[in-house]
């Protein structure tokens, strides 16, 4: 039912995009540098990704833009036990709103809210895939921060972002060990047709 409403609340937050005056569509891939923290004693190591999408950049006046995207992330962590490297590798379908004030020299500031929904879930110790997707909350919520540049004259940019996870991911019965998502990620930007 969760995943539903999300697929119901992305659907509307695309059609209002595409039907919005003064909207723009993009392209974007980028490099993501994720962790997890917990509440308890376990630390765990960024971990390398990608994420790549679409987005949209609608005008609400000259220097205020709200910015939806739909970008595949691949998130995650990876630790070190007994000499056995181990990664968790989290995919999710993200979906960042974000309100951006736009300066005259092509820099943006950027901040809003993101929704995530879980992919797959599996820990992968370079032998054995195991899957821990029922483990997981499938909804993940977070907070967008950052800031990028766009090349008006082309409409290529570049921005960079933290991303910061407020929900508990665990999903474990019993458990009192919270989890949540972190996130740095960089990457490049085409907008077509950029005013």
């Amino acid at each position: 039912m969760k995943f539903q409403l999300s697929a119901a609340f992305i659907a509307i937050v695309f059609a209002t995009a595409v039907q919005a005056q003064h909207v723009n569509i993009g392209i974007k891939a980028g490099l993501n540098l994720y962790n997890i923290k917990y509440n308890n004693d376990v630390k765990y190591d960024m971990k390398p990704g990608l994420h790549a999408g679409l987005f949209g950049h609608i005008h609400v006046t000259k220097n205020f833009a709200v910015q939806p995207e739909l970008l595949f992330s691949a998130q995650g962590a990876k630790y070190t036990t007994g000499g056995v490297d181990t990664k968790l590798n989290l995919n999710y379908l993200n979906v960042p709103i974000l309100l951006q004030y736009m300066f005259d020299n092509g820099f943006r500031l950027e901040a809003g809210p993101q929704l995530g929904l879980l992919l797959t879930a599996k820990v992968d110790d370079g032998t054995t895939k195991t899957d821990i997707k029922s483990d997981l909350k499938p909804i993940d919520l977070g907070l967008g921060l950052g800031l990028g540049y766009i090349h008006v004259p082309s409409g290529f940019g570049v921005d960079a972002r933290y991303n910061l996870g407020l929900s508990n991911i665990n999903d474990e019965d019993n458990s009192n060990v919270k989890a949540n998502n972190r996130g740095f990620q960089v990457g490049v930007f085409y907008q077509f047709k950029h005013n």
